[in-house]
């Protein structure tokens, strides 16, 4: 009986094993698992489906903090959402003046599995990940669906004593926010409410460079497209297309911007790490092309004041690990408990 619980119990592991292996490796081209259920205009473009943790149809008199929560390239919003919820209520009273938002960047495989409104807003893969533009109903870059989102929570009518806005993303969502950190045009409507921005930056695959030094120059110099967005200024798409690069590099050194690593996102072969030559310019690996992005941009004629490094020890490429650690606490909520490396 011992032998059989002992054959019962390896054989559970196994197949939990094999469960989060597949989860790891399932593909961006497969349908979401859930579709959030909220909904905001962005602008006449179409409809952003979002998590929202308070409803704010009605005044938020009460909420001082909002933090947004940008998915990874499986579209999981439902998966970031419960991250974002178990660090809001490790946030304790800092929790409970926040509201967490996740906005969801649907694919077309999505709508159609779902049935879901002609209205709704639905991307390539993998392009809303440097803020191009939607498909359909209208070609609105997924930097517009953040600046909709900042737009709300600049409504003074609806949060009457809102005091910061924290724009955070992990894996894909990371590249997100790395971009919308330098193109994206809603913080100036904050700003007027002296609402105070700041970007998480966890675990990105790639960073969009300023110059066109990389940290693995063979590499760039045998990739032709090594320089163009989202890896580079060249060929910006329209959201960005009409600023000059050293107006972007200006406005993104004046930013506050945190950047999470992971110190054990070190594996060149990550089934969702972006292998591409422009990618691997930019070093092996995450942890390490993220140490050198920070590195290279303290170098530049400004230096980056605005910018931190937080090192999460011990932790791979796992953004509820990363976002409800100390560290990740810190990013969010101003917590106590984690030193910046830079």
């Amino acid at each position: 009986m011992r032998w059989r619980t002992y054959v019962a119990t390896i054989a559970l592991a196994l197949l939990s094993y094999h469960a989060d292996a597949a989860d790891e490796d399932a593909p961006n081209r497969a349908p979401v698992k859930a579709v959030a259920d909220a909904r905001l205009a962005v602008g006449d473009q179409g409809l952003l489906p979002l998590y929202l943790s308070s409803d704010w149809a009605l005044p938020l008199p009460a909420i001082t903090r909002a933090v947004i929560v940008l998915h990874g390239r499986l579209r999981n919003a439902d998966v970031y959402y419960k991250s974002a919820r178990t660090a809001q209520a490790a946030a304790g009273d800092e929790g409970r003046a926040t509201i967490m938002i996740v906005p969801q960047f649907l694919a077309q495989i999505d709508v159609d599995a779902y049935k879901l409104p002609d209205e709704t807003l639905r991307w390539s893969l993998e392009g809303w990940e440097g803020g191009e533009a939607a498909l359909a109903p209208n070609p609105a870059s997924s930097f517009e669906a953040l600046d909709a989102i900042l737009a709300k929570l600049g409504d003074r009518r609806i949060f009457p004593n809102l005091k910061q806005v924290v724009v955070a993303g992990h894996s894909g969502g990371g590249q997100v926010a790395q971009r919308y950190a330098i193109a994206g045009r809603g913080e100036a409507t904050l700003a007027r409410q002296h609402i105070e921005v700041r970007y998480v930056v966890a675990n990105p695959s790639s960073y969009a460079y300023f110059s066109t030094e990389r940290p693995e120059p063979a590499i760039a110099a045998s990739c032709p497209d090594f320089n163009n967005w989202k890896y580079g200024m060249e060929g910006r798409p329209p959201y960005l297309a009409d600023a000059a690069p050293a107006a972007l590099e200006q406005r993104y050194v004046e930013r506050e911007v945190i950047y999470l690593l992971g110190t054990l996102d070190t594996n060149p072969e990550h089934s969702a790490l972006d292998k591409s030559c422009m990618a691997r310019a930019q070093g092996p690996y995450r942890y390490a092309r993220g140490h050198a992005y920070v590195e290279a941009m303290a170098k530049r004629d400004h230096g980056t004041p605005n910018h931190k490094l937080f090192d999460v020890t011990g932790v791979g490429h796992d953004g509820d690990k990363m976002l409800t650690s100390k560290c990740g606490l810190a990013a969010l909520f101003d917590l106590p408990g984690c030193t910046a490396e830079r």
